[in-house]
C-alpha cells in the first residue's frame, strides 16, 4: 500500500520580494489543492533576516505518484510561473518516527 509522503521545499527569496514570492505561492497552492491526492500545504517563513531559506513549504500528499502527477499536470507549469524566479530545493519525504 502507498505510504503519505511530505515534500519539504526551501526556497532562496530576496528580502526585497517576501510579498511577490508569497503571492505566488498562494497562486500555486491553489491550483495543487484542486489535484487527486493532495492533502495539505503551509508556508513557514524564517524569524531570522540571515536565514539561508527565508521559506519553507511543507506538505503533504496521499502519494509520491499522486504528487509527481500533480507537478506533471497541464495547468501546473502556468500555475506555478511566478516561483520561476525563486531557486527551489524540493524533496519528498516519508515519517520514520514520531
Amino acid at each position: 500500500m502507498p505510504e503519505p509522503v511530505i515534500l519539504i521545499n526551501s526556497f532562496e527569496v530576496p528580502d526585497d520580494q517576501a510579498e511577490k514570492f508569497i503571492s505566488a505561492w498562494e497562486k500555486t497552492r491553489d491550483y495543487l489543492e484542486t489535484q487527486p491526492g493532495y492533502v495539505d500545504t503551509s508556508l513557514h517563513q524564517a524569524l531570522a533576516p540571515n536565514a539561508e531559506f527565508q521559506f519553507v513549504n511543507v506538505a503533504h500528499w496521499q502519494t509520491a505518484e499522486d504528487f509527481m502527477a500533480a507537478l506533471q499536470s497541464p495547468g501546473f507549469r502556468e500555475a506555478a510561473e511566478g516561483l520561476a524566479g525563486y531557486r527551489p530545493h524540493p524533496s519528498l519525504y516519508r515519517v520514520v518516527r514520531t
